[in-house]
């Protein structure tokens, strides 16, 4: 299959009309761009980080090639230089949460990635070298849902000089990223691990055949998955209630997944809590008693696993009303506008207040860490909790199997 024609149909089954473009000036995205625009409407996005004195020339490059060709592009800027932790990573947030908000405000619901089989080495020895789980070998997905959007990466199987080929048949030009040379960076030094297991056959091309062989594996445990989901776990109030005996039953890998998803769930976290935590939890969990990580609080009782939000982990989190509607934490609260209110944890505090909260059914800890609209220290309404009226309270996410599907 040429380039040509993955661009013609890497987005089955969507087809989308609208496509939109994450575009660096590179040579992989300046590829994405210019094969998918022979097929769709595209509009091209570039996010200028502000790490190097170069990056605005490099969006503006973009931009000049956009308009020849009238193509619309957005330049979105991002801070990076106040970024804490791992840059690389932050980088990479950064570019999901702006993209996705500039594809949200254009009507744009899906969004192709240049990233290709280069790129997918490059995360399968760094992935390799924390010891990653058969999750994490598989590699990127060529589609997954965030921030509202479809991202797409239609040429992952395709190698990067192929891609620099067809620019150079197109005398298309493209920029190179200098940061691409830095050894400080993981991703260089896996770049450089690959030229060094090229003799003995490891491109690559090989390591994306490995990548795509654990992926129909992993495809296969998360179909099992979703089968114990169905059987064993439910909702209620944003709590997941996962049944002891069917837990008990699964295979020890089934109940790893299971417990790291409901934790990103009900946490909202991006990644899973670390691996000697959870093996952990896991060993206490037969046995009643509450126990907390990532966010949540896991009890054992009445025959059930509860796993609900911690209220520790949302005590400082205050969110101001506006004409009667928030998003805090993982709610969406909405109700009549108030002056001077605010969203914030119901807590002990707020509890007290709250005479009638056991008829909700809820636990107490499950309604300490639920939204709860406050005017300074006097409550005003708790949702949840059956405390004042015409307010409501739904976790504005996915419901669970729906977000394992998706993820």
């Amino acid at each position: 299959m040429t380039l040509d024609d993955i661009a013609r149909h890497g987005f089955d089954p969507d087809a989308p009309r609208r496509v939109g473009v994450a575009v660096s000036g590179g040579s992989d995205s300046m590829a994405t761009l210019a094969l998918l625009a022979a097929h769709f409407e595209v509009a091209a996005v570039t996010v200028d980080h502000g790490l190097r004195a170069e990056a605005a020339e490099e969006a503006a490059f973009v931009g000049r090639f956009c308009a020849d060709r009238c193509i619309p592009h957005t330049i979105l800027r991002w801070d990076g230089a106040s970024a804490e932790g791992n840059l690389m990573d932050a980088a990479r947030r950064a570019r999901l949460g702006l993209i996705g908000a500039w594809a949200g405000s254009t009507g744009i619901g899906h969004v192709a990635l240049g990233h290709t089989a280069d790129d997918q080495a490059e995360t399968f020895l760094m992935r390799l070298a924390r010891e990653a789980g058969l999750e994490g070998l598989s590699g990127m997905r060529p589609r997954f849902e965030a921030e509202g959007v479809t991202w797409h990466r239609p040429f992952l199987a395709q190698t990067r000089e192929a891609l620099r080929d067809y620019l150079r048949r197109q005398g298309i030009a493209w920029v190179d990223d200098p940061s691409n040379e830095n050894e400080r960076f993981d991703r260089v030094k896996a770049r450089q691990a690959l030229g060094a297991l090229k003799s003995l056959g490891v491109d690559a091309q090989a390591i994306a055949g490995v990548t795509t062989n654990l992926a129909s594996a992993n495809a296969a445990l998360h179909r099992l998955l979703m089968a114990e989901v169905e059987r064993h776990v439910s909702e209620q109030s944003g709590d997941l209630l996962i049944d002891v005996a069917g837990f008990s039953a699964m295979e020890p890998e089934l109940q790893r997944r299971l417990i790291v998803a409901a934790l990103r769930w009900i946490s909202g976290a991006d990644y899973a809590p670390r691996a000697s935590k959870v093996q952990t939890l896991l060993a206490e969990l037969p046995r009643q008693g509450d126990r907390t990580l990532h966010g949540c609080r896991i009890t054992t009782a009445k025959g059930a696993l509860r796993i609900t939000r911690e209220a520790q982990a949302v005590a400082d989190l205050r969110v101001t009303l506006e004409d009667g509607a928030a998003t805090w934490d993982r709610w969406e609260v909405t109700g009549p506008a108030m002056d001077a209110t605010e969203v914030a944890a119901l807590g002990e505090a707020g509890l007290r207040q709250c005479p009638d909260w056991r008829e909700t059914g809820l636990p107490r800890a499950s309604l300490a860490a639920s939204p709860a609209i406050w005017r300074g220290e006097t409550l005003v309404v708790a949702p949840l909790a059956g405390f004042g009226i015409g307010w409501q309270a739904r976790i504005c996410r996915d419901a669970f199997d729906t977000w394992l599907i998706r993820r």
